[in-house]
C-alpha cells in the first residue's frame, strides 16, 4: 500500500515539528505500508540539523518542488525578525519594533493560513500528475503549517482519495494566534479553512485528547489520537552532570517565561548558600532574549548555561545527563492540548520530570500515568519550591532519579502500528 505524505518539513529541517513523520517514515515499511514523502525543494526553514540527514531511511521516496518562500524575502528587509517571527518566537508587544509590528501583520492578514500557503497551487498541480502515474490512493498531510493541508483538500476534490489530515498543533484555537494581529476578516478566513479542512478529510489524527475534543465539536469524521513518541536508543554510558542541574531541551518562548521557577531558585540561592554553588540551568534550544533578561533579574545568571541550538544527538545527551528536566508549557486554556514532543524524549531518558502547565493539562495525565515526574500548575509555588528542594537533598545524596513505567504504547514503533491500522481502517 503506498501512502503518500504531504509535509513541509523534513531533514535537513531541526526542532520537533520533523521528528514525528521521519520516524513514522522509518517504520511504516514494517507494518505493510509504502511511504512517499513531499517535501520543498528549496525551503526556509528557521533552524537545521544535518545529523537528521542520517536517520532518513535510504530507500524511501523523497520528492519535492520549489516553493515561493516569503520568509527568504522578509529576511532580506529584516534578517533578526524574520527569523525569530518564522521559529515561533514572538517578542512581548510592548518591545516589539515597527518592523516586527509590521511583519507580524504581513504574516496574519495577508499570508493566511500561513507564510508556505505560495506553495499549496503548485503543489496540487505537481502531485495531480505524480497521484495519477503512480496509483496513490491515500496521501497524509501534516500541518503546521496548515496551509499544507490546502493541498490535501484540493487533491481531495479532484481524486477519489483518502486524504489523512494530521495536526501536530490546534489551528484556531493556538496560542500565538493572538499575536499575530489578524484582522476580524483573518480570523474568520481561518476559521472558515479549518472548518472545510474538517469537514473534507477522510479522517484526521491529533497528538492530544483535548484537541481530539475540540475537533469532534467541529466535524463527524474519525478522529484517532495518535501522540508523539520516542524511539528506542542503544545504550550508551554516561555520566550525570556533576552540578544540580535543571535542563530545559527545545525552543524557549517569550510567553512561556516562568516566573514561578525562577522565584524558587532564587529564594533557594537565597536561604542555602550551597544550593546556589551546585545550581545549574542549562537551555539548549531558541531562547528569547527576554528569558535570559529575565533571569538575570533574579540573581540566576551566574547559574545560567545557554548552550543555543544544538544537533538532536547532542539534545539526547543532554537529557540524559541532566539531574532534572524541565517541561514548560504556557499557562493558558489554549495550551491544555500541548503537548511536546520533548515530553516523550524525557520519559526515556531516566531523569525526573518538572513540569508546569495550565489547569487540566494533557501533559499532566501523561507525567502521572507513567510515573516520569510532577505537574505543577502556575499557582503552586510553595508545593513547587519545596519540591525542588527535595530533588536537590537526593542529589545530594546521589539517590535522585526516575522510576518509570508503562512507557511502550508510547515507543514510536507502537505508534506506528497504530497509525498504520487507521490508515488501513
Amino acid at each position: 500500500m503506498k501512502v503518500l505524505i504531504i509535509t513541509y518539513y523534513w531533514p535537513p529541517a531541526g526542532g520537533p515539528g520533523v521528528q514525528r513523520w521521519l520516524k513514522f517514515a522509518k517504520y511504516l515499511p514494517k507494518n505493510g505500508i509504502e511511504p512517499i514523502v513531499y517535501t520543498p525543494k528549496n525551503p526556509s526553514y528557521p533552524i537545521v540539523d544535518y545529523d537528521l540527514l542520517n536517520e532518513v531511511p535510504q530507500d524511501i521516496s523523497v520528492i519535492s518542488q520549489s516553493i515561493i518562500e516569503p520568509y527568504a524575502w522578509a529576511y532580506r528587509f529584516s534578517k533578526d525578525q524574520s527569523k525569530t517571527i518564522s521559529s515561533g518566537i514572538i517578542t512581548d508587544e510592548s518591545q516589539q519594533t515597527w518592523k516586527e509590528k509590521f511583519m507580524l501583520w504581513i504574516r496574519g492578514n495577508i499570508f493566511i493560513p500561513d507564510a508556505r500557503v505560495l506553495w499549496v497551487k503548485p503543489s496540487v498541480r505537481f502531485l495531480s500528475n505524480y497521484i495519477q502515474e503512480n496509483q496513490i490512493d491515500t496521501i497524509i498531510t501534516t500541518g503546521p503549517p496548515h496551509s499544507v493541508h490546502l493541498i490535501g483538500l484540493a487533491l481531495k476534490k479532484k481524486f477519489k482519495i483518502q486524504w489523512i489530515a494530521d495536526f501536530r498543533d490546534p489551528w484556531t484555537t493556538i496560542g500565538y494566534h493572538k499575536a499575530l494581529k489578524l484582522s476580524n476578516y483573518a480570523r474568520l478566513r481561518h476559521e472558515y479553512l479549518e472548518k472545510k479542512v474538517l469537514k473534507k478529510a477522510s479522517k484526521i489524527i491529533v497528538t492530544s485528547p483535548t484537541t481530539q475534543k475540540e475537533f469532534l465539536l467541529k466535524t463527524e469524521k474519525p478522529i484517532q489520537v495518535i501522540t508523539n513518541g520516542y524511539d528506542n536508543q542503544p545504550f550508551i554510558p554516561h555520566a550525570l552532570d556533576e552540578h544540580f542541574s535543571l535542563a530545559h531541551t527545545g525552543s524557549f518562548l517569550s510567553d512561556r517565561n516562568p516566573l514561578i521557577l525562577w522565584k524558587c531558585l532564587k529564594e533557594l540561592c537565597g536561604e542555602f548558600p550551597e544550593f546556589k554553588t551546585d545550581l545549574r540551568i542549562k537551555l539548549a534550544g531558541k531562547v528569547s532574549d527576554k528569558l535570559v533578561e529575565t533571569i538575570e533579574s533574579f540573581g540566576l545568571i551566574d547559574s545560567l548555561e545557554n548552550l543555543g541550538y544544538v544537533s538532536h544527538s547532542q539534545v539526547l545527551s543532554i537529557q540524559k545527563n541532566a539531574q532534572i528536566l524541565l517541561l514548560i508549557e504556557i499557562d493558558s486554556i489554549e495550551t491544555k492540548g500541548i503537548i511536546p514532543g520533548k515530553l516523550f524524549e524525557y520519559m526515556v531518558s531516566e531523569r525526573p520530570i518538572i513540569a508546569l502547565g495550565p489547569e487540566e493539562s494533557d501533559i499532566q495525565e501523561i507525567i502521572k500515568k507513567t510515573n516520569t515526574g510532577v505537574f505543577f500548575e502556575y499557582v503552586q509555588k510553595d508545593e513547587l519550591k519545596q519540591h525542588i528542594f527535595d530533588c536537590y537533598q537526593l542529589y545530594k545524596s546521589h539517590q535522585l532519579k526516575s522510576n518509570a513505567v508503562g512507557l511502550q504504547p508510547y515507543s514510536r514503533k507502537k505508534l506506528t502500528q497504530k497509525l498504520a491500522d487507521f490508515i488501513k481502517s
